[in-house]
């Protein structure tokens, strides 16, 4: 997996920082708010996908997008995380910079 240098945040560590119960923290993963991969046997989330104490805003969409393009949890993940050559840095920095149109964009091409 890509970004290694990234924290990762379990379940538990999401419910400090959010404020939520597990099951509404389950919640959020189940609807694409965010996602998560098992490492280590344990369930994580990047920090990068939260802003604060919620997550990003323009992550469910593309996180949809993927999905519907038939990439697994740790393929999202690893596209997620890894610099895209059509971006020049990774799909969740440029999100964070505000390029969602163009994350998608990119994201929609990749379909299988």
């Amino acid at each position: 997996m890509a970004a290694e240098s990234a924290r990762w945040l379990t379940i538990p560590d999401l419910v400090e920082r959010l404020g939520l119960s597990p099951g509404k923290v389950h919640r959020l993963l189940e609807d694409r708010q965010l996602l998560a991969v098992r490492r280590d046997a344990v369930l994580m989330v990047p920090e990068e996908f939260l802003d604060e104490n919620e997550p990003l805003k323009d992550l469910r969409g593309t996180l949809m997008l993927l999905a519907d393009d038939g990439f697994s949890d740790d393929e999202a993940m690893r596209w997620m995380l890894e610099v895209d050559d059509l971006l020049g840095t990774s799909p969740i920095a440029a999100l964070r910079a505000g390029r969602k149109a163009e994350v998608r964009r990119v994201a929609q091409a990749l379909a299988f």
